[in-house]
């Protein structure tokens, strides 16, 4: 068995409203950074995962993010996947 480490980014739609991001984005504004603009927040979440190779380490984080670390409705995820010793 290997292990592999997995950083996985899940973000909100663009079609999505984000609260938070859009609050973050007036709060620039007050600190004087108006030049950042159209925040957008999400969660990053780094995972340990051992697999026989990368194709099934790969497969088994894309099935968890589809069942429970991303709501699909609402978000969109990206990860990388790489091998550790």
């Amino acid at each position: 068995m290997k292990k592999f480490l997995a950083e996985i980014d899940v973000m909100p739609k663009k079609e999505i409203l984000d609260p938070q991001g859009k609050a973050v984005t007036g709060s620039m504004k007050n600190l004087g950074l108006s030049e950042i603009q159209n925040v957008r927040i999400g969660k990053h979440i780094s995972l340990e995962i051992e697999a026989d190779s990368a194709e099934t380490a790969n497969a088994k984080v894309d099935q968890a993010c589809k069942n429970l670390l991303a709501n699909l409705i609402m978000e969109s995820y990206s990860f990388k996947l790489e091998e550790v010793a």
